[in-house]
């Protein structure tokens, strides 16, 4: 039987075609879905750890400020924190004690005595806005003794300091300071807080011999 060349080469040509879009659809797919792939995000990528802050870094410990001065509301709080409340004049070289209004057990300070008066230890905040002791001032002071040494310190600087002027019981004792004083003799009065305080020294006897 005879065959016919041309419709054969058509068929060769048709299949052909077929074919190459065949591969070229699959192509196709597998470019697609590889496009749709999802891109792992940079929040699932594994990262090297962060380094540490400066702030989680240790540091040597900082020294401890001193604290700040304790602040006392009433003359009798005064008088039960003192080893020694004494009234006298400030001399060069030291205290002169004319009276004890009260002494703490064991103490042998007497009128009369005389005894070192110390400044408060360097680095306590509110050393800077105390006053000074100077020769010739007549005074009562609420005292701390030292653990260590034979000397004595106001309590809390100018909150253990009263001005005193005038005679007997009726003298004027006065604070120191406004602002760094009491506000009354056994109970606080806010109204008088950072005003200062005046009484007199017969108040500060009192007051003093009531405290054991």
């Amino acid at each position: 039987m005879a065959v016919d060349l041309r419709r054969t080469r058509s068929l060769v040509a048709t299949a052909a075609a077929v074919l190459a879009a065949a591969a070229m659809s699959a192509c196709g797919s597998a470019d697609a879905d590889q496009a749709a792939a999802p891109v792992p995000s940079s929040a699932a990528t594994p990262s090297r750890a962060a380094a540490p802050s400066s702030a989680a870094t240790p540091t040597s410990a900082v020294p401890p400020i001193k604290g700040k001065l304790r602040g006392y509301g009433t003359v009798r709080q005064l008088s039960e924190a003192a080893d020694l409340v004494v009234r006298g004049e400030v001399e060069a070289a030291g205290f002169r004690v004319d009276e004890v209004l009260r002494a703490a057990t064991g103490s042998t300070v007497r009128a009369g005595a005389r005894i070192t008066l110390a400044s408060l230890p360097s680095g306590v905040p509110d050393a800077a806005h105390m006053s000074t002791l100077e020769a010739g001032q007549v005074v009562v002071l609420y005292l701390a003794k030292d653990p260590t040494a034979p000397t004595f310190r106001t309590l809390s600087g100018d909150f253990g300091v009263f001005d005193v002027s005038g005679a007997g019981a009726e003298a004027v004792a006065v604070t120191r300071s406004q602002a760094m004083a009491v506000s009354g003799l056994l109970t606080e009065d806010p109204a008088a807080s950072g005003h200062g305080f005046r009484t007199t020294l017969g108040q500060l006897r009192t007051v003093a011999a009531q405290v054991r």
